[in-house]
């Protein structure tokens, strides 16, 4: 199947479906949404473990334009938030446009024609004027290079491919990993299972999430008071910028955000040889903050172990630990993050003069605001490099970019490409910024590369990224 469009757009996650709406919000129908799932959703289609949830308010975690209404919900489960993509995707009439099942493999500019070949692994090829790609940063499970991992005859499975057929009631159960899904996931595990092993390499700093639905008073002013959810939105986002934005430059938040996850750990863990394990040696926000008020209780329960001996090697029935000891498993649970610094992997892009988007990005991921590479002309990112987000809504961000490539495609028809040195001028500023953040820091963290470069996070307030797109883009990029 050969299709020509005027926009090819990757994902249908909230980046792709941000795009997406866009589009159809201001009267463009000519554009594909090229998904390699089923349905739209992304990391929220993707992610069914049970607990599985945002650590965002559910007000703030929503698109501008459409406003999430409950009066009940404070934080959004898994289920609420696909709910709300899927409903998106039906009232913007999107579904028109999507095409599932259709994994990139490869999109590469002509530039005689000026226009891009987006290829699948079907073998359907769809070309373009403009891609934007918004495969976002959490879709590719990262395993854990331990020896044996293969030997393992139990069911062993990862946390975004969670098997909800496996019964775990009355099982010995490993979960390899402490960061945010593990902290979800573990207290509906030690419900079931006989036992669970928790395997932590580093302590991650734990602060307490308030009650995941309002309480009654709260809700029937939501309910009785027209344009207060809009204030309580504005509310949360401000003071997420405000408050958690110093906490990684060592501002006035920093110490606070310290005690508060100090406290939290003393109130929730009385055993000080267990608190002691659990207590972080590096700077709070080097690596993301884990927002739960229920894993340290299930950690203390009677049938979890807390493990912080590095693992040897994974057996047929077990894990093997320093030492030697070994301990049965029948199952195994990896909650062990994603592959977040290999961009757009597997795909290959080659842009102007037949670059190879991967080989200009060896050193780590880069682009002009996290949404364009010179080199690579109507091409754009949306969750590009350094733009996820660790103290705020990432939706945020999301309609700021689609803001600054809407803009950008105002300059078609031609080859808009940003400028070698507007992107000198940004890398410059960003090296800076990231400079005074708690990231360089040493602690192991999916924010960098194994070099050490940070990628993914942004390194101000979102209130300055959206300073920075709303500049004309004509100051930036060239037109050919």
């Amino acid at each position: 199947m050969d299709i020509s469009t005027k926009v090819v757009i990757i994902g249908a996650g909230f980046g792709g479906l941000c795009m997406a709406a866009a589009l159809k919000r201001t009267g463009h129908d000519d554009f594909v949404v090229l998904e390699k799932g089923h349905d739209v959703g992304g990391i929220w289609r993707d992610n069914i473990y049970p607990g599985c949830g945002c650590d965002v308010p559910s007000h703030l975690y929503s698109f501008s334009f459409e406003k999430y209404r409950s009066a009940r919900s404070r934080y959004p489960a898994q289920p609420e938030i696909l709910n709300y993509l899927t409903g998106v995707a039906d009232k913007y009439r999107l579904r028109q446009h999507l095409r599932t099942g259709a994994e990139v493999a490869s999109a590469e500019y002509d530039q005689t024609a000026r226009r891009w070949t987006v290829r699948t692994e079907a073998g359907d090829t769809f070309t373009a004027d403009v891609v934007v790609c918004a495969v976002g940063q959490l879709h590719r499970p990262k395993l854990p290079d331990i020896t044996g991992r293969a030997d393992f005859t139990g069911a062993a499975f990862h946390t975004a491919r969670w098997n909800p057929d496996q019964d775990l009631t009355g099982r010995d159960v490993a979960l390899i990993g402490t960061g945010s899904s593990a902290a979800q996931l573990l207290p509906h595990v030690a419900r079931q299972a006989r036992r669970v092993r928790v395997y932590q390499r580093t302590p991650n700093w734990v602060l307490p999430k308030p009650r995941p639905e309002f309480g009654p008073l709260t809700r029937a002013v939501f309910r009785r008071t027209p344009g207060i959810q809009s204030a309580y939105r504005a509310l949360v986002y401000l003071a997420a910028d405000l408050a958690l934005t110093p906490v990684i430059t060592k501002g006035w938040s920093f110490l606070p955000a310290k005690w508060a996850a100090r406290w939290h750990l003393r109130r929730q863990v009385p055993d000080p040889a267990l608190r002691a394990r659990l207590t972080p040696d590096y700077p709070i926000g080097c690596k993301r903050i884990v927002v739960d008020s229920d894993f340290y209780p299930a950690v203390t329960r009677e049938n979890v172990e807390l493990v912080t001996d590095p693992i040897s090697r994974i057996t047929r029935d077990g894990i093997e630990v320093a030492g030697g000891r070994h301990d049965r498993a029948d199952v195994i649970v990896y909650a062990t993050g994603f592959r977040t610094t290999e961009f757009l992997a597997p795909m290959t892009v080659r842009g102007r003069d037949g670059a190879v988007l991967q080989d200009s990005w060896q050193a780590g991921a880069e682009a002009y605001l996290g949404i364009a590479v010179e080199g690579f002309p109507n091409f754009f990112l949306v969750h590009g490099p350094n733009t996820i987000l660790g103290h705020n809504s990432n939706i945020f961000m999301i309609e700021c970019q689609v803001h600054f490539i809407m803009n950008c495609l105002r300059l078609l028809p031609g080859a808009v490409e940003v400028r070698a040195e507007a992107m000198r001028d940004y890398r410059d500023w960003l090296d800076t910024a990231i400079g005074r953040t708690v990231w360089p820091a040493g602690c192991l963290s999916w924010y960098k590369t194994e070099s050490g470069r940070v990628t993914n996070p942004w390194p101000a307030s979102t209130l300055h990224y959206r300073k920075l797109v709303r500049r004309d883009p004509a100051a930036a990029f060239s037109v050919t």
